[in-house]
């Protein structure tokens, strides 16, 4: 683009220049304009990824504080373009929905905190949190649920991920009142999106180097709906021999999850299922503070927190667990290829966890957000731990 500019330039000169010795001395001029602002476009791009930030709702902008302040310690190269978008601050509008697509359909990275999505029906039945996911086309959410080492829980050792379609099922927005006392609330299933998620997860265990998916339904009660999704699953599986394939039945699953979470390696389900099991399977190794998660489309990415909570009780009173967006904030720097930071951060934060020495309130200690944010940037140090 730059270079683009410098000819442009160019051209509008020579055909205002009067004789040939300008001609010469506007060559000279155009080259060392053109030179120029491809070298400080170079060095933007070079110096700094963009990436769309949006803070959210509840302790999403202490989160969000945390994430700039361990990156600004470690020198990461990334640039935040900050937005506000919220239902429950006045904050909300459709120039202000524009305004993030915009920033996001640019920078093709997002890091976002949740968007709290009021009970009260005021006229419109999608969030600003499902409509923003939706025109994304960010289909598939991804919650890597893994122990850390040094903070035990009932299961330990754990390594499993769920993915989940989000953006038809329960979640589709339709409802109406058939009479009076009488909703009707739609679940869309679509072939497309079912075999689009199906053949994600599949993908997903391939390229991780993972042995089993397990496709989690409901399809003996709703035998049309979650049995067109279970079929594009086992349709989908046959491509993919090599892939150990299982079924679940969802309660079951919930049960086997507490009982024995250990039989489990990548797990794909609709919308609603994976929903609640993001948010079971957190507990599991600790709470909505742990666990992160990202959101993929054809085009962009998003990362954000494992198990959506705006924690509002614990909003200004320097509590929340800074774990689950930071490790969120590695995976999107391993997503831009920055390997060395992603690492850096990662490592930090784990060895804040595994000496047990600074732990927030939901981990069994009594230190604050800032107390963790600083001893992560105290550990910050070259990759070359194992964790």
């Amino acid at each position: 683009m730059a270079a683009l500019s410098g000819v442009r330039w160019l051209t509008r000169a020579l055909v205002a220049a009067p004789n040939s010795g300008t001609w010469r001395n506007l060559c000279t001029s155009a080259v060392a304009h053109a030179a120029s602002r491809s070298q400080a476009e170079d060095m933007r791009v070079e110096g700094a990824f963009p990436v769309t930030m949006l803070p959210g709702d509840g302790v999403g902008p202490e989160l969000m504080h945390a994430v700039k302040e361990v990156f600004k310690a470690a020198s990461v190269p990334v640039e935040f373009q900050e937005h506000h978008l919220s239902e429950v601050q006045n904050m909300a509008s459709e120039e202000k929905l524009e305004q993030v697509l915009s920033s996001m359909k640019e920078n093709k990275v997002a890091i976002i905190g949740k968007i709290h999505t009021p009970m009260e029906y005021k006229g419109e039945l999608a969030s600003y949190d499902m409509r923003l996911r939706r025109k994304l086309d960010l289909f598939a959410n991804v919650v890597h649920v893994k122990s850390l080492p040094g903070y035990k829980t009932r299961h330990n050792n754990l390594d499993l991920v769920i993915i989940r379609e989000q953006t038809e099922g329960e979640y589709s927005s339709l409802e109406h009142e058939s009479a009076r006392g009488v909703i009707e609330c739609l679940k869309i299933v679509t072939r497309t999106k079912s075999q689009r998620i199906a053949k994600f997860a599949f993908d997903y265990a391939t390229k991780k180097g993972r042995g089993k998916v397990t496709a989690v339904h409901k399809a003996n009660i709703m035998k049309l709906g979650d049995g067109l999704f279970l079929q594009c699953c086992e349709e989908v599986a046959e491509l993919y021999p090599k892939i150990k394939f299982e079924t679940m039945i969802i309660d079951n699953c919930c049960m086997q999850l507490v009982q024995n979470p250990y039989q489990f390696d990548v797990l794909v389900m609709p919308n609603l299922y994976g929903n609640i099991i993001d948010n079971l399977a957190a507990g599991l190794v600790g709470g909505a503070g742990v666990v992160p998660g990202e959101s993929y489309s054809a085009e962009y990415a998003v990362f954000e927190t494992g198990a959506r909570h705006p924690f509002a009780q614990a909003v200004g009173r320097n509590i929340a667990n800074p774990t689950a967006m930071l490790l969120s904030a590695s995976n999107m720097l391993r997503h831009l290829n920055l390997e060395y930071h992603s690492n850096m951060i990662a490592d930090a934060v784990k060895k804040v966890i595994k000496v047990g020495k600074v732990r927030t309130r939901d981990m069994g200690g009594y230190s604050t957000t800032t107390d963790f944010i600083k001893s992560v940037i105290g550990h910050l140090h070259p990759h070359g731990s194992n964790f």
